[in-house]
């Protein structure tokens, strides 16, 4: 894949120079963008997949539910359904998608989890449904210019920063590096936990955050239990399971369950993968499977698994949490 991504380099330019005619474009107002008298709040990044999204999203859901009435809107990526869908107790992870079927599994009826391609059109329908909500999260929108978000969060990862990447194909940008310029907040996200002020201020240096924007950093908190539909078991219990995963990056997953001590296999897939019959009757034979809870909304429809699949929670954890928090507060109520 390296070896096609090098021999692809003569279109990076090619790539490059149409995304950002495009930002440009809308930039300029030659392309228009939809703004809101609400707040409508964005949470992407620049490359492509990886970068924490989802549990970014499930901590403003939390941060904001008990003052505000809230709504997810998402893609709904690898759904097998069509146009806008209201995530209720007869969806799946097939109807919705398997990120937000996790937001509508974990909150339930304390947030609206809604998808479609149309970010406008989605943010339509939600101001039409019967409990009207006061804010609504953009899942992966920062691209989707034809709305204008009130305030935006970009997300880049330690290990990969959008200021050391290329653009597609050779590199994992969707657009060239300027367009963190629209970000009001960046969080480098997966840190380690014990990263350094030093080399803090080296990333920092390496953003060049414009006056208006504030850089935090955050890590990966992962649970001492894992947990199936109806039941929890903790860490150290475990022996000889299979680690099942379908996401971006399962290299701080697997090394968090190596320091633990504990002796497992990995299956692991690409992200968002759609499990087989085949894929399925090799985890029957299994007799402990530990995946992470995006897979497992993708897994638990299967009655053959039910009592051997679990999953481990993670929490995201960002320093200088309370400023933070009070940039959110503030920029809902601005809005």
């Amino acid at each position: 894949m390296k070896l096609i991504r090098k021999i692809l380099w003569p279109v990076v330019p090619i790539y490059y120079a149409v995304t950002w005619l495009r930002n440009k474009c809308y930039d300029l107002g030659i392309k228009k963008s939809v703004s809101y008298h609400f707040p409508v709040l964005c949470v992407g990044n620049l490359s492509v997949g990886g970068t924490g999204k989802t549990p970014m999203i499930e901590y403003l859901i939390k941060l904001l539910k008990d003052d505000f009435k809230v709504a997810t809107l998402s893609r709904g990526y690898k759904r097998k359904s069509k146009g806008f869908q209201l995530a209720d107790v007869n969806s799946t992870a097939e109807s919705v998608g398997d990120e937000p079927f996790q937001f509508y599994h974990k909150f339930g009826n304390d947030v609206a989890v809604a998808v479609d391609s149309d970010r406008k059109n989605g943010i339509k329908n939600l101001r039409n449904i019967e409990q009207k909500p006061d804010v609504i999260l953009l899942d992966d929108a920062f691209q989707h210019r034809k709305v204008k978000a009130g305030f935006n969060i970009l997300l880049t990862t330690y290990n990969n920063p959008f200021y050391s990447d290329f653009v597609l194909p050779t590199g994992n940008l969707r657009e060239p590096k300027s367009g963190a310029k629209r970000a009001n907040i960046i969080v480098v996200t997966k840190c380690p936990t014990d990263l350094g002020d030093a080399e803090k201020d080296n990333i920092l240096s390496k953003i060049s955050p414009k006056p208006y924007q504030h850089v935090f950093f955050s890590a990966i908190a992962y649970s001492n239990e894992v947990f199936s539909n109806d039941a929890s078991r903790k860490l150290e219990t475990l022996s000889n399971f299979i680690l099942v995963t379908g996401i971006a990056n399962a290299n701080p997953l697997v090394d968090f369950l190596k320091s633990k001590d504990l002796v497992f296999q990995h299956l692991n897939f690409k992200d968002h993968h759609e499990f087989s019959k085949q894929d399925i009757l090799l985890l029957e034979k299994q007799p402990l499977i530990i995946t992470t809870e995006k897979d497992f909304m993708r897994l638990k429809p299967y009655e053959s698994l039910k009592t051997k699949l679990f999953y481990l929670p993670i929490t995201v954890v960002i320093d200088h949490e309370t400023k933070f928090n009070e940039l959110i507060k503030q920029a809902v109520k601005r809005s």
